[in-house]
């Protein structure tokens, strides 16, 4: 009788590990977060648009 309860628990344990199916498993694409330029990049226009009227001062 030990030995029938035995190999059940061993069926039992068995089985378990073997559970599931065998369908590819669903892996999601990495996140990937763009890093935002510099601040300095918002400046260099209104320092341009200054040189070219100062420019236009110094010329007249």
């Amino acid at each position: 009788m030990k030995k029938l309860v035995i190999a059940a628990a061993l069926v039992a344990a068995a089985s378990t590990a073997y559970a599931g199916s065998i369908a590819e498993p669903i892996i999601e694409p990495p996140v990937i977060v763009e890093e935002t330029s510099s601040t300095s990049s918002g400046i260099l226009i209104p320092l341009l648009l200054l040189v070219v009227i100062g420019a236009a001062i110094a010329a007249s």
